[in-house]
């Protein structure tokens, strides 16, 4: 329940400096004098010295540091406060224990969030953005996960809802003045109000794919001959030995995915067997796994040795990916010349030769429109939001039509009534239980 008081430890388990332990709700202050001593919550917002002790026998547990943050200024909108304990297991372990003893239950996944959203202090879509921040691996996503908590996109989002709720008053026009040959607005104005809202819809939703590319990271496969180079650039873009490398042709029989950053942006790095024909089953088996890869692949970056022009089957494939392969000469070390070779990018795993270039050329390539940009500008991030938005353009185009097959205004109008209930959904104003399980599940239990 809301007024619940809940805790959790908000940091990793393990050996560290420090753990804090979260402490929320209502009576959040009456739990946590039990368990603190001395607690002086009227020092708000001011880190005291405490000691941790069991409610129960007063045993201490650690001596420590606890802020208080009254409600309504606090990250959960109730009282709340945060004990910094000694790190390690035990120590914030017996901390939990010991308010869990006073008084408190554990918080579920995301909770402390759930109830920030809840209580008004965040929007559905900053709470998203506060899991996308503790996600992040790359600082594209952290850029874009900033943004969304700044509300850049909450506030498109309200532009937006905004749109139709004016073109919502405009039609009350009609309604209320029924008798008026063509109302008192301009059928024209209205069609012009109509055609900018599904423009804008339409323009927001086409950032989805990148959006949801730069939350995920892009999928880029290393493909290629046997022998290639291949496991050896998957490396020396990985930063460490994650695939064996040998001289021997068919060493690579699974694939192999790593994280990797490239010039500030995601992508998931993957490793494929090489691309040939043979009798080996668990060899083409691997094949078979590098194709399902390739078919998936935001971006492929197809090896071939530097020195040799393409073969007939290799130019064919290549032709097949068409606007998603960048072709990679490997070995670029061994190069004395590069006349005559065809277009790609010179690389070594050996020397680093043409690796930043290759970096540079994957980020734009994979985030075209924001490779090279200091901002990130607000990206549809999640399948819920381009669902949402989809829904919104549908019904906005159903007003219009319905307009045009003369259908009443006051029926037609329902259709506006949907598309703002489909943006007030992706921000949180009307959000089902089932919704925010959905948000909040993937979030850690301290936060």
């Amino acid at each position: 329940m809301l007024s619940d008081v809940i805790a959790a430890i908000s940091t990793p388990a393990g050996r560290s400096a420090i753990a804090v332990v979260r402490v929320s709700g209502r009576n959040a202050f009456d739990v946590a004098a039990r368990v603190l001593d001395p607690f002086r919550p009227e020092r708000a917002r001011r880190a005291t010295r405490t000691r941790v002790v069991h409610p129960t026998t007063r045993d201490m547990i650690d001596d420590a540091l606890c802020v208080a943050f009254p409600a309504p200024q606090s990250y959960s909108g109730e009282n709340m406060v945060e004990i910094s304990t000694h790190g390690g297991v035990l120590v914030p372990a017996e901390t939990l224990g010991a308010l869990l003893a006073a008084g408190a239950r554990l918080a579920t996944p995301g909770e402390f969030t759930r109830r920030a959203v809840l209580n008004g202090k965040l929007d559905l879509l900053q709470a998203e953005a506060v899991g996308d921040l503790i996600e992040a691996t790359a600082p594209a996503q952290r850029r874009a996960a900033l943004g969304q908590l700044d509300r850049g996109l909450s506030t498109r989002i309200e532009k937006l809802r905004s749109r139709v709720l004016d073109l919502e008053a405009l039609i009350s026009y009609e309604i209320d003045f029924p008798e008026e040959d063509s109302g008192p607005v301009p059928p024209e104005r209205i069609d012009a109000a109509v055609s900018e809202l599904c423009v804008a819809l339409r323009d927001l939703s086409r950032t989805a794919a990148e959006g949801e590319r730069l939350r995920e990271g892009a999928l880029a496969v290393i493909a290629g001959r046997p022998n290639v180079g291949k496991s050896s650039l998957f490396n020396a873009l990985v930063g460490h030995e994650r695939a064996i490398v040998t001289d021997i042709p068919g060493t690579t029989r699974d694939a192999i995915e790593a994280p990797v950053s490239c010039d500030g942006f995601p992508f998931r790095l993957v490793d494929t067997a090489g691309l040939q024909s043979t009798d080996d089953r668990v060899e083409r088996i691997g094949v078979e796994v590098s194709r399902r890869y390739l078919d998936g692949a935001d971006l492929v970056l197809y090896c071939a040795e530097a020195g040799r022009n393409l073969e007939a089957d290799e130019q064919d494939f290549v032709n097949q990916l068409q606007e998603k392969v960048v072709i990679v000469l490997t070995k670029a070390d061994l190069l004395k010349s590069d006349d005559g070779l065809p277009a790609g990018i010179p690389a070594s795993a050996i020397s680093g030769e043409g690796l930043p270039e290759l970096r540079a050329e994957m980020a734009r390539f994979a985030f075209a429109s924001l490779s090279g940009r200091a901002d990130i500008e607000p990206l549809v991030t999640r399948e819920r939001h381009r669902a949402a938005l989809g829904q919104a353009l549908e019904e906005t185009v159903a007003f219009r039509d319905a307009r045009a097959a003369g259908t009443e205004a006051a029926v037609a109008a329902v259709h506006l009534r949907a598309a703002v209930g489909a943006l007030e959904a992706i921000v949180g104003v009307v959000t089902a239980d089932d919704v925010l399980d959905r948000v909040f599940s993937s979030f850690c239990v301290g936060k």
